[in-house]
This record gives structure tokens, C-alpha cells and sequence, in this order.
């Protein structure tokens, strides 16, 4: 049994979506989630990574742990996943934390609970996300414009259902014990080039709007930490060539290349009309 948390995100939907169709045994656990969230075959648990008792159920008869950083006890869900049984840990984490371990501590604490927990572990160092593309989702349908601040600096955001895909290879497969995989895109693109690839994806131009930092450190506050959103911005604006840098991890563990930005708007160009 594999256990996914965060089954209803970007990643975890995709995760559970892939190892049930490869005839794993998942359960997919959320703070809030019902039987018709998840596909034919995996069994629905609600559960809180803030609290590590909430897990029982979830745990039992699991084997295989993909765990988010969520909560604050790391030492505790892992503790009760040990006990339950789980021998293999999977955990998804922040490029951040090599890059900006300052700004990403809560995250390194996950790492470090993860490493020091006994049990055989992965981490899988996520870049940004395609999906965070969807906070545009909104004003592209109303009115067909983008905002965003550093119109012109390029990042290889990566599309979530590589970061499944290399989750789910990973959990089931051997050889990546002790391992770190830094995961990106293959290229860097820009945020005004992101908008455009969404307008090509959906048939009509987006216009961009680039906002000053200050705008969008307002914009961000509303739903962020202050050191994530300084840390957030500090990448997007001033990122260090580590941060700009494609990895091999994903082509090392899949044998293909990550996916272009252009295939995650096309496949999600529903969310923008």
C-alpha cells in the first residue's frame, strides 16, 4: 500500500491518478477529501499532516509514504508512520532549500526529519511549477490579461505531473535511497512567454501586464507567509544560476526529457477560457 498525501493537488491528484493505473495500491489522504475525488480503486482518507494521530487510519497496512512539507511536526508523522509500518519515504520539498536555505527552513526541517528518521528516503527537490500559472486563470478568462512581476526572467518551470511521474517511479521502483533530485523543466521561459504559450493554447492573444515588485509582494501577502513570499520574489526576480539551471534529474529518472511549458497549457487550456 502506498500512502499519498496531498492527494487532491497538482502533484498528489496526478500521483494517485498514475500508480492506480499501474495496478498500485494507493490511499489518497487530504484534509478534505470524499470517494469521488479520486479514481476507481483507491481508497479516499481524511487526514491533517498539522496533526499525526489523524494518520491511523491512513497508515494502516502501508508500506510506502509520499509526504508533503505540511504541519509542523515532521519527527511525529513520521514516527507514526514507522509505526504503522512504512519502510519507504518519498518527500516532496522546494528547490529552495540548496538554493535559499534561509528563506526555506520549514522545508529543510522536513528534509532533516526525513533523513534522520531510519527509514529508507527519497527527496524530490521541486522547482516552480507550471501549475502556478493557474493564479492567472481568473483575469485570462474575464478579460485576457496576465500580471506578474520580472517580465523577462526565465525559470524552467516544470509541469506536476513530471514531479508525479518521478514520485511515482520512486515509490515503486529501487536505487534512489539517500537520493536528492533537483526537478525542472527543460528550458527556462519567462513569465510574459508563459502568457503567451496560454494564449496560443487557447486560441486568443493574453495580453501581459508586468507589475512591480511591490504590487506583487501586496498580491502575494494575502495567501503567503512573509519569508515565503520574500523568498518567492527574490527567486523570480533575482535568481542565482543554480536556480536558472535545467537539471538532468527528471530525464536521469524517467529516460525522457521533462515537458515543455507549451504541454501543460495545452493540456489545461480549459481553466483559461
Amino acid at each position: 500500500m502506498i500512502v499519498v498525501t496531498g492527494a487532491t493537488g497538482n502533484v498528489g491528484r496526478a500521483l494517485v491518478r498514475m500508480l492506480t493505473e499501474a495496478g498500485q495500491h494507493v490511499t489518497a489522504v487530504a484534509r478534505r477529501i470524499e470517494p469521488a475525488d479520486v479514481p476507481a480503486g483507491a481508497r479516499a482518507v481524511a487526514a491533517d499532516l498539522g496533526d499525526a494521530d489523524s494518520l491511523s487510519a491512513a497508515l494502516s497496512g502501508a508500506k510506502t509514504l509520499f509526504l508533503l512539507v505540511a504541519g509542523e511536526d515532521p519527527a511525529g508523522v513520521l514516527a507514526k508512520a514507522k509505526a504503522a509500518g512504512v519502510t519507504k519515504v518519498v518527500l516532496l520539498s522546494s528547490q529552495g532549500v540548496g538554493t535559499r536555505p534561509g528563506a526555506y527552513a520549514h522545508a529543510a526541517g522536513f528534509e532533516q526529519a526525513v533523513a534522520a528518521s531510519g527509514l529508507e528516503f527519497t527527496v524530490l527537490r521541486s522547482g516552480g511549477m507550471a501549475s502556478n500559472a493557474l493564479a492567472w486563470a481568473e483575469p485570462i478568462r474575464a478579460h485576457r490579461t496576465a500580471a506578474a512581476p520580472f517580465a523577462e526572467v526565465g525559470l524552467p518551470f516544470i509541469d506536476p505531473d513530471d514531479v508525479a511521474a518521478v514520485a511515482a517511479a520512486v515509490l515503486t521502483g529501487d536505487g534512489h535511497d539517500g537520493a536528492t533530485y533537483v526537478l525542472t523543466g527543460p528550458a527556462p521561459t519567462t513569465p510574459r512567454q508563459r502568457a503567451e504559450a496560454i494564449g496560443q493554447a487557447i486560441g486568443e492573444p493574453v495580453t501581459f501586464v508586468e507589475q512591480t515588485r511591490e504590487q506583487a509582494h501586496a498580491q502575494m501577502s494575502a495567501f503567503m507567509p512573509a519569508p515565503v513570499v520574500e523568498g518567492t520574489l527574490s527567486i523570480l526576480g533575482e535568481p542565482t544560476e543554480s536556480e536558472q539551471a535545467v537539471s538532468p534529474d527528471v530525464e536521469r529518472v524517467l529516460g525522457r526529457p521533462a515537458a515543455p511549458f507549451t504541454a501543460w497549457a495545452t493540456r489545461n487550456a480549459a481553466a483559461f477560457r
